[in-house]
């Protein structure tokens, strides 16, 4: 990621913009952001492919969502986990759920990814974003 990026030093949720459980799971996110520090992109977008180009992050190959903060993309059972402790009281009380070890957090988060659509469905396009959220979101 180019160190001079716009946005560089905000924390970004990357999502599957056509999952239904993803755009749940960003609503889910938005209500629990009441200062609006968080801003999503989904990865479909030209956005998140041109943010992720000078890394080793292949946003095609990525299930689900993605969390970039302070420099550093979380992936898989990371992204919620450090999306939890961004989010304050009483939701970083999911953080302690770290110390699992990675592959079992991983193959569960796998597990759900996997089956996401045949469970939630999935759309024809991206959501949306209302006016009132439109400047959270980087790639509308």
């Amino acid at each position: 990621m180019d160190s001079n990026h716009p946005h560089k030093d905000k924390p970004i949720l990357f999502f599957d913009g056509v999952c239904n459980l993803c755009e749940g799971f960003v609503q889910w996110v938005i209500k629990r952001d009441p200062n609006g520090t968080i801003y999503y992109a989904s990865l479909q977008s030209d956005f998140a492919k041109a943010f992720t180009a000078s890394t080793d992050l292949k946003v095609e190959d990525v299930s689900s969502v993605i969390l970039y903060h302070q420099g550093r993309f979380y992936t898989e059972s990371d992204a919620p986990l450090q999306l939890a402790a961004l989010l304050g009281f009483p939701w970083k009380l999911v953080y302690p759920f770290v110390i699992i070890p990675r592959i079992i957090r991983d193959n569960i988060y796998r597990w759900i990814a996997s089956n996401r659509y045949r469970w939630y469905g999935k759309k024809e396009q991206c959501m949306i974003p209302t006016p009132a959220l439109q400047r959270r979101f980087l790639d509308s």
